[in-house]
């Protein structure tokens, strides 16, 4: 009999602990489950995501690869641009797609949106290497627009060690374009060296340097 009470009172004691901590259990279980099978769901959706921005970045570049391209061609790449950056704003698709964007608006002269479209770049990529590119080519542009003190300010507020040769090649041209002729020779001559030492083309440099005077573009 005592060996009967006590397996009454352990299955009495079972049965009021399940009553106060049964629900949080079962509640404790469901939500692990529901975090494995929502992190599945978070994975697949991440797939699916990178999957339709390739696809979506693929078709901008097929848009894109004729050398001329008339003004509906460019309209319908700038939409897809717009599309891929509103979509898939994060991602290195939408880096490219803003490049590809600028240089398109360059082409129909709307330089606000260019500028836009690289300061994007700039402000919100995560690659260092994109965003060096895109200070480089916002300061051609600024260039081109009048701006060569902004240009010399683009290419010092970060460009990485790889583009060192066009960041001096480009330094050379505000240079020149402020009538410095004895700074952007130096600068030109710089971009060679560089170019030379990690043998990397720059073509057009030593046109540059010729019509300064140069008999050479070498040290």
């Amino acid at each position: 009999m005592a060996e009967l009470r006590t397996e009454e009172e352990q299955l009495d004691a079972i049965k009021r602990w399940w009553k106060e901590n049964g629900t949080s259990l079962i509640a404790g279980v469901a939500i692990a489950v529901a975090g494995v099978v929502g992190w599945n769901a978070w994975q697949n959706y991440q797939e699916n995501q990178a999957t339709a921005a390739s696809l979506r970045y693929q078709q901008l570049i097929n848009l894109t690869a004729g050398n001329e391209l008339d003004e509906a061609a460019i309209l319908q790449a700038r939409e897809l641009a717009d599309e891929i950056v509103d979509s898939h704003g994060r991602t290195l698709y939408a880096d490219l797609a803003r490049l590809i964007d600028a240089r398109l608006a360059v082409a129909q002269e709307d330089h606000d949106a260019a500028q836009a479209a690289l300061r994007a770049v700039i402000d919100a990529s995560g690659q260092e290497y994109l965003q060096g590119l895109a200070r480089l080519r916002l300061a051609r542009l600024q260039i081109a627009q009048g701006d060569a003190d902004g240009a010399l300010a683009t290419l010092d507020s970060g460009v990485p060690e790889a583009l060192t040769a066009q960041r001096a090649d480009i330094r050379g041209d505000a240079y020149r374009a402020l009538g410095r002729d004895d700074d952007a020779r130096q600068a030109w001559r710089s971009a060679m060296a560089a170019s030379q030492q990690r043998d990397q083309p720059l073509y057009g440099v030593e046109l540059k340097l010729d019509d300064l005077g140069e008999e050479e573009a070498t040290l």
